[in-house]
């Protein structure tokens, strides 16, 4: 880990108290912290009444969309459900999505880009070559494609998809890093001492690769987040779950795009703010690992 200029304290705790003294990366913290608690009070609503099941509760004495009130704090939709239960249960999707498509997406670009960048040759170029192939195609295009052939699709296939076709950029750059790193004196006394290739990228070149990783998931997160809320906008979405942009998608279709701004900001505003949070978190954790960066920062 010292390849990443920490020293003194341990790695990661140092790492910690750098990031805490980026104003950037406390704002986005604390942004990203509403929303984790949004997502986890989203069960709450239908323990309290079924009328707040965000899909299913339909409030008997209402049949159409109403403005914020003391039963229904942000109003409701077209249907007389409620918008705020609806809010949590996006930002529940918003975390799935986000999390699982970047993270999925940042594990197999490090593998397929350490392979690449440590054996090179054939291997390298026909991984790169890949890559070069998957990056040029329009992601959300061949989505909509996709969902149309199949009437459709589930979250956890948005999400796959999703991750397939988002590994490529972050792979070219760990296969950089590890280009860099193989020639290592600590890689080559790896080497020298029998190390099997096995070890010496698991053991030696993927601990200075994760923090590199991980930066870039951050900003994954945000892509996958906008891509799974334009798909449920366009009607592609999974119609049996609660998300922003299915939210955005029932305003629009139900003609009240103009008429109910109470049900129309608040899932657009969520969505700005929860992409904001990971790139201000990522733009901190950059500086972190770039010395560069923290000198310009710290002066």
């Amino acid at each position: 880990m010292s390849e990443l200029g920490f020293e003194g304290k341990g790695p990661l705790r140092e790492a910690w108290e750098l990031f805490l003294e980026s104003s950037i990366g406390k704002a986005g913290l604390i942004i990203l912290s509403i929303f984790a608690l949004m997502a986890i009070f989203s069960f709450v609503p239908p323990m309290i009444d079924p009328m707040y099941h965000p899909m299913k509760g339909v409030d008997p004495e209402i049949t159409t969309s109403q403005p914020p009130s003391l039963r229904h704090w942000l109003g409701t939709d077209f249907m007389g459900r409620d918008i705020l239960s609806q809010l949590l249960a996006g930002a529940r999707v918003a975390f799935l999505v986000g999390i699982t498509a970047a993270l999925m997406s940042i594990i197999l670009g490090t593998f397929l880009g350490m392979l690449a960048g440590y054996f090179g040759g054939v291997v390298d170029t026909l991984l790169m070559r890949t890559a070069d192939v998957i990056m040029v195609l329009p992601t959300l295009l061949v989505i909509l494609v996709l969902a149309s052939l199949f009437k459709g699709l589930s979250i956890w296939s948005i999400v796959i998809i999703i991750a397939l076709f988002r590994w490529p950029g972050v792979s070219r750059v760990i296969r950089a890093q590890t280009l860099s790193l193989k020639n290592r004196p600590f890689v080559e006394a790896a080497k020298a001492l029998g190390a099997s290739h096995l070890r010496i990228m698991m053991r030696h070149l993927l601990p200075n690769l994760v923090p590199l990783a991980f930066l870039y998931m951050t900003f994954r997160v945000t892509a996958a987040i906008v891509i799974e809320a334009a798909l449920a906008f366009l009607g592609f979405g999974d119609p049996t779950t609660v998300s922003w942009g299915m939210m955005l998608q029932w305003v629009w279709k139900t003609g009240h795009m103009f008429k109910a701004p109470y049900w129309l900001l608040p899932p657009g505003i969520c969505i700005s703010l929860i992409t904001l949070s990971f790139y201000m978190i990522g733009r901190a954790m950059e500086q972190v690992l770039d010395p560069r960066l923290r000198k310009d920062w710290e002066g």
